[in-house]
């Protein structure tokens, strides 16, 4: 790149970071092909930048010895740097019986979400079953993270309450809280 075009592109940059609108209406003139193409660029900038940002396995280290309550279950997300840190659980009293707590992202499970950067699992200490996990997300503006806390009892799973959470101007905000007691599947 000449001199020339790079003064023209720190220009042009300069101006889209100073109106983000603009860069905004941009976006809007862009025809099918290069929008998905932009967007896929965005959305792997935010995940490399959300990667290189901190030092995961510590993030996640700190987080099995921090994240999880009394009951075992894990607390509720939160944003660390540029990445959301996503505790769950599931306790097992016996094959029939277990409480369990896990991040749905976008209406979809943590485990299978294509926004997961790292999950890590570790049995669960003391007398009962089951295991931790902890996820790390990359913090996208948008994002929509629901917190359900279940039970199986005599083999029917029952969900028993939602907490849901948005990335909003770069802050995960707690939108609602809900009990509810229907079956799911997960």
């Amino acid at each position: 790149m000449g001199d020339v075009a790079r003064r023209q592109y720190s220009t042009i940059i300069q101006h889209l970071t100073n109106d983000p609108d603009t860069a905004v209406e941009l976006v809007g003139r862009l025809d099918d092909d290069v929008l998905s193409h932009v967007g896929a660029a965005v959305n792997g900038e935010i995940r490399r930048r959300a990667i290189a940002a901190g030092d995961q396995q510590a993030i996640i280290d700190d987080a099995f010895q921090s994240a999880f309550g009394r009951d075992g279950l894990g607390s509720m997300p939160w944003k660390q740097g540029r990445l959301l840190v996503c505790p769950g659980a599931i306790v097992s009293k016996s094959r029939s019986s277990h409480t369990c707590r896990f991040v749905s992202v976008n209406d979809v499970w943590i485990w299978d979400s294509h926004e997961l950067i790292i999950e890590e699992k570790q049995s669960n200490p003391g007398p009962h079953d089951g295991f931790r996990a902890v996820g790390l997300l990359p913090l996208v503006e948008g994002l929509s993270l629901d917190v359900v806390s279940g039970r199986l009892r005599g083999g029917q799973h029952q969900v028993t309450h939602v907490t849901s959470f948005q990335v909003r101007n770069g802050e995960l905000i707690e939108v609602s809280q809900r009990s509810v007691g229907r079956p799911a599947n997960h």
